[in-house]
């Protein structure tokens, strides 16, 4: 693939982050209820960090190394969260997911939405075989939404990250294609 494509779901739109992005980029995912939840997200988010980013995110699609989206609604463009497939292994078919989305939107189904339709895409059109996903262990709503969408706890890797001074344990959450539900329903709203 040359560029990276557009997802559609019922209520959402998974597109390719653009410059124009980094403002909100900034705003949404730098809130600290956010990179609480989050393993990699900073908090303070530096200035800059969000445009840089997205400024590297086509040249990692192009060379397969990743695949990132950024959420909005089809009916009010707008960022509203982001989700991507990053470590993509040509040689093993797999890759890990990550996601944030705003706090406003918590809790309404949009991440749900939006897994199903990225592992819909992993393993449909970049033919992995394996998606895996962490979440740290204080935050079981992560969980609960890829355990909808059919992903299996493989086990609890104790004090993973280092979040804020403070060593955090991290599920590691994975499912294989052949585990995969494709009429799983991720065209309809979660």
């Amino acid at each position: 693939m040359t560029s990276q494509p557009t997802l559609d779901t019922v209520r959402l739109r998974l597109r390719p982050f653009a410059p124009s992005d980094a403002a909100r980029l900034h705003e949404l995912a730098g809130a600290r209820e956010v990179a609480d939840t989050t393993i990699s997200i900073p908090h303070p988010y530096p200035e800059g960090l969000a445009a840089q980013w997205i400024a590297e995110q086509a040249q990692a699609f192009a060379e397969g190394r990743a695949a990132s989206f950024a959420i909005e609604f089809k009916q009010e463009p707008g960022l509203i969260g982001g989700i991507g497939l990053r470590d993509i292994d040509s040689d093993h078919l797999q890759a890990e997911l990550g996601l944030w989305i705003g706090v406003p939107w918590w809790g309404r189904g949009y991440a749900l939405e939006a897994v199903r339709a990225v592992v819909d895409y992993g393993f449909t059109q970049l033919g992995l075989n394996r998606i895996c996903a962490h979440h740290l262990t204080r935050n079981p709503a992560s969980g609960r939404v890829l355990a909808k969408a059919g992903f299996q706890v493989e086990g609890v890797l104790r004090q993973r990250v280092r979040k804020w001074s403070v060593y955090e344990d991290v599920v590691l959450l994975a499912i294989l294609r052949r585990d995969w539900d494709p009429e799983a329903g991720w065209h309809e709203a979660a």
